[in-house]
């Protein structure tokens, strides 16, 4: 197999929620969000995805959404937007232009809702790859797209020069390690909680939804397990579980760490609909989440 493609993508890259202020984009707090991560030495920063709450924003955010992570990064940190859509040809709309942003990536979603064959798949990934020179990071997430990429098609989209990792959020470390054993992409965790697990079996890093928490943490846990200390790695993990499982079992995602970075001072909670804000009950579960890691007093 030839040598891993995509390394650059490894450590910690934060999917990045979208700040809202009385139903706009609160660009002041995104730029404000991009600086913090600069400051806490977050790997990379992926805007406009699930947790970016893209599914509700138009074109036209989508693309100021990527403009200005990118213009307030000013190099300082990677930047891979999420260009996915389930028309292959909003996919390469978005993507080109990301790359003319100066994106140093694109993510892409597999297409959702029309569950496309394995075959439909190669071709728009295919298709996305063939009209940008933005290196390509798959995103496998069966749960909301309805449809699983299989490691076979994940194989032979490997071929392809940039398409360069995937994040791997089937939930199934059977298939991760299929998709290990099969190709030379960089292979990212889609789940905070199973991040060493996949670590163990060939991984490189994680797409976070936690990261907009703690990013600092999760690189320990990562940089413990790739200077050969797994007792380190394990305590992190066991320490991270509770704080990654409640941001993810509460509600939808992004609405608990929404709801965290509001009760950490970091933001309003504010969301779109069809996402609404938690009862009090699941915001105090929130918030015996956050006292238990030690955020909130």
């Amino acid at each position: 197999m030839n040598q891993t493609k995509g390394e650059q993508f490894a450590g910690v890259t934060v999917a990045l929620v979208t700040p809202f202020r009385n139903g706009d984009i609160d660009f002041a707090a995104l730029r404000q969000l991009v600086d913090w991560h600069v400051e806490q030495g977050t790997d990379c920063l992926s805007p406009v995805g699930t947790t970016g709450e893209s599914p509700t924003l138009d074109h036209e955010e989508h693309e100021r959404v990527i403009a200005a992570v990118i213009e307030q990064a000013r190099g300082r940190i990677k930047v891979v937007p999420g260009t996915g859509s389930n028309s292959t040809r909003e996919a390469i709309r978005l993507t080109r232009f990301a790359q003319r942003a100066g994106a140093d990536g694109a993510l892409l979603v597999g297409p959702y809702y029309n569950k496309p064959t394995q075959e439909g798949y190669f071709r728009h990934f295919a298709a996305v790859a063939g009209a940008c020179d933005l290196p390509i990071v798959l995103y496998n997430i069966p749960g909301r797209t309805a449809s699983n990429i299989l490691p076979e098609t994940i194989a032979r989209l490997a071929e392809i020069p940039n398409i360069v990792a995937i994040k791997e959020a089937t939930g199934s470390l059977d298939q991760a390690s299929h998709i290990a054993s099969l190709c030379n992409l960089t292979l990212l965790s889609g789940d905070d909680s199973l991040t060493l697990p996949l670590l163990s079996i060939g991984g490189r890093g994680v797409v976070s939804v936690v990261g907009n928490l703690i990013p600092r943490d999760l690189q320990a846990l990562v940089s413990a397990f790739d200077a050969g200390k797994p007792t380190e790695a394990l305590r992190w993990h066991r320490r991270l579980f509770p704080l990654c499982r409640d941001m993810l079992s509460v509600a939808t995602n992004p609405i608990p760490v929404k709801t965290a970075l509001k009760l950490l001072g970091r933001g309003n909670g504010e969301l779109r609909l069809p996402l609404c804000p938690l009862d009090a009950a699941g915001e105090a579960r929130i918030a015996q989440t956050l006292r238990a890691y030690g955020l909130l007093s």
